[in-house]
């Protein structure tokens, strides 16, 4: 292992993302595949392509173009590529057509158009800047966002306004904060199956609070005013219109005083629909729209006394039109067609992929280490598709699946081509690999896979490849997110594996715990955090900490350190503030203090309204405890995040100071929420080691 090079490959890499294919799209044939990707592990600009017939076509390479997606991009894409934690520059998403032959795609504001069936790409007059470009189903028409507005053109360029923004408040065709954030609906209208009609979601953040975000290091910059409802505090009004080309609209109606929450929306054979969901995310609902009238009606309705889960790629209706939705159920979470069951207990539905015909692609996880691909198909039931351990996502069209995902080898992306039925199985397909050119990291993830205490934690020790069991004792640092939303424990070799395992090398013992409230252990382990996001997370990185101990001798309970970001940041520190006997160092990255400073979404999800359940943030909340502070912490903060606001760190702070408790704090200047600055990334990981062995040293030194 080459663990010096490793901070600056991590960075120069992006995580490394760079070179791995992704975004696919497969023609209703079967026989074409469309995906994005750079030109190497280092290199940061996307470029489309095409795989056909075991070959890939290079078919739009911003290098070539003119405005090649290296220069200015609107505000409103470069909120949307933040929120979807894009690295890449160039070609980094694209919507195609029915038929996959006409692709559309933005650079540096203007719009794009490649046939895939030949020729160069070429550029269409756009009002622009464009943002989010999406042809129509027929090809003839390629709807786009342009200062908040809603437009529309053909390919010889002529351009209408299909809805004006009435004000600066006001948006057509976008999603607001929490939509992409926290429900993780990136976009705001959608194609009716006939290419004349459109859905489409107005925003009005008006009622929405302000934040103004500044560059302290550059005085002369204006701050910039962002609308973020935190909790407590009015979300963004959210309406639906069905718009034609003609110029014709009709409001959807549903009783939004109800139901604030606009969590997905579609336009099927079977016709437009909506979900739409309660303030206390308690009662969510499958609603069918009336196209000739915009009135609506109540399809179906899932409901929870703690939060009702939203599950991407649903609702989704089958060709017959029955309707694709979860089930929650005691410990499983179940995907059912048509009202019934038709995945096992303990099968856990992680999200629907797409439906073609009567057939659901899903994801789901038998073993939470392992996320697979299913098809589910009346008659032959459901059927795994991807092979071998990691985590994998898919599409498929015409016969055709792509697999791609994360293996204890790396990123991979496999194309299968299904034997027809009655000739064989899936398993006995031979399959094609699409090239992954992103660099092999320098650092090979060692993991020893845990199951931890009572709650048969899972967990992950990494240790250091130079060290020898038995021959002493190496001081501990837990690594973990330990939130909802994300894992951390896995079969796959992922860039956080990489990240733990150079901590490892570095002289650490390093522990990953996924504890209750992540993913893929079913709705029952989800929801034991209703109320209480701090201390079930803490008590299990204990549990699995002491339980780790007993099994491997090596590990030093004299020194242990945390570390983590975002929600792992909030973890790290209220270690250090809650149980100093176990926890002796703490590096907090990005970490929300005052859970009243987040998303209405998110934070009342789990936590309920502030003013009818104060306790919850109160409990929650590092603020107000800054006074229990007796370890080293080092806080780490991008001034530029508009998602955990600079200020939990800097208000967090100012009270340990008011206390008189020493702390250390580093602020990013320009940095976002995932700071993207090559150099500062590389030497983040630094600074944090040297903390921490600064830290256990002294700590070492007053035993």
């Amino acid at each position: 292992m080459n663990s010096a090079a490793f901070p600056r490959q991590f960075a120069r890499t992006r995580r490394f993302s760079l070179g791995v294919p992704r975004q696919f799209t497969v023609s209703p044939d079967g026989s074409r595949v469309l995906f994005v990707r750079t030109g190497s592990g280092t290199d940061p600009v996307g470029r489309l392509w095409q795989y056909e017939g075991g070959k890939e076509q290079l078919l739009a390479d911003p290098a070539l173009l003119v405005g090649n997606g290296s220069g200015e991009v609107p505000e409103e894409e470069r909120l949307r590529r933040e929120r979807a934690r894009e690295r890449s520059v160039g070609v980094v998403s694209y919507a195609t057509d029915d038929a996959a032959r006409l692709v559309a795609f933005a650079l540096s504001g203007a719009l794009w158009a490649v046939r895939t069936d030949g020729g160069a790409p070429f550029s269409v007059p756009a009002a622009g800047p464009v943002v989010d470009p999406r042809p129509s189903p027929d090809g003839r028409h390629v709807a786009y966002v342009s200062r908040r507005c809603l437009h529309v053109v053909d390919l010889a360029g002529a351009d209408r306004q299909l809805a004006r923004a009435e004000g600066p408040e006001v948006s057509y065709g976008l999603a607001e904060h929490v939509a992409a954030e926290s429900m993780h609906r990136m976009r705001g209208y959608w194609w009716a199956p006939d290419s004349r009609h459109l859905l489409v979601a107005r925003v009005d953040t008006g009622p929405v609070e302000r934040r103004y975000t500044a560059d302290p290091a550059d005085p002369t910059k204006p701050p910039r005013a962002v609308p973020y409802p935190a909790a407590g505090t009015p979300n963004a009004e959210v309406t639906v219109q069905l718009r034609s080309l003609e110029g014709g609209r009709i409001d959807v109606q549903w009783d939004r005083k109800a139901y604030e929450y606009l969590v997905a929306a579609g336009w099927d054979a079977q016709g437009p629909c909506l979900t739409v969901q309660s303030r206390d995310q308690r009662i969510l609902r499958t609603l069918t729209v009336d196209p000739a009238t915009g009135a609506t009606e109540v399809l179906h309705e899932r409901t929870d006394p703690a939060w009702v889960e939203i599950v991407h790629g649903t609702p989704a209706r089958t060709a017959s039109g029955a309707l694709v939705l979860p089930e929650d159920d005691g410990d499983t979470r179940y995907l059912t067609v048509g009202g019934r069951r038709v995945t096992p207990r303990g099968l856990q539905l992680g999200e629907v992929l797409g439906v073609e015909g009567e057939q659901v692609l899903f994801t789901a996880s038998e073993d939470p280490l392992e996320t697979h691909v299913w098809r589910h198909e009346p008659g032959r039931g459901n059927r795994r598709l991807s092979r071998g351990p990691g985590r994998f996502t898919g599409v498929a069209r015409g016969g055709t699946v792509v697999l791609a995902g994360v293996t204890p080898r790396g990123a991979e992306a496999r194309v299968l081509r299904e034997p027809a039925a009655g000739t064989g199985t899936d398993q006995d397909a031979p399959y094609q690999v699409i090239r992954s050119l992103a660099e092999e990291p320098s650092v090979t993830p060692r993991p020893r896979h845990l199951t931890l205490g009572e709650r048969q934690l899972r967990g992950a020790l990494f240790l250091p490849s130079w060290h020898e069991e038995g021959t002493g004792k190496l001081p501990v640092l837990l690594d973990p997110y330990g939130g909802p939303g994300m894992q951390l424990v896995g079969r796959a070799r992922e860039w956080f594996t990489c990240v733990s395992q150079w901590f490892a090398e570095q002289g650490f013992a390093v522990l990953v715990v996924d504890g209750r409230g992540t993913p893929n252990r079913g709705p029952a382990w989800e929801k034991t955090i209703h109320g209480d996001q701090l201390t079930p997370a803490l008590e299990d990185q204990i549990e699995a900490l002491r339980a780790a101990a007993a099994r491997c001798g090596d590990l030093d309970l004299a020194r242990v350190a945390i570390r983590g970001w975002s929600f792992g940041g909030f973890l790290a520190a209220g270690a250090v503030l809650h149980h100093p006997e176990v926890f002796h160092a703490a590096v907090a990255g990005a970490p929300p203090t005052d859970m009243r400073l987040y998303d209405t979404h998110w934070k009342e999800r789990f936590l309920g309204h502030p003013d009818e359940q104060p306790e919850n943030y109160a409990r929650c909340s590092l603020i107000g405890h800054g006074h229990l502070l007796s370890r080293p912490l080092l806080l780490v903060h991008g001034l530029a995040d508009d998602n955990v606001a600079a200020a939990h760190t800097l208000r967090f702070s100012a009270e340990l100071l008011a206390a008189g408790k020493p702390h250390s704090v580093l602020p990013l200047p320009g940095a976002t929420h995932l700071p993207a600055d090559d150099a500062v990334n590389e030497q983040l990981l630094f600074f944090q080691r040297d903390f921490l062995r600064e830290a256990l040293k002294r700590r070492t030194e007053e035993d």
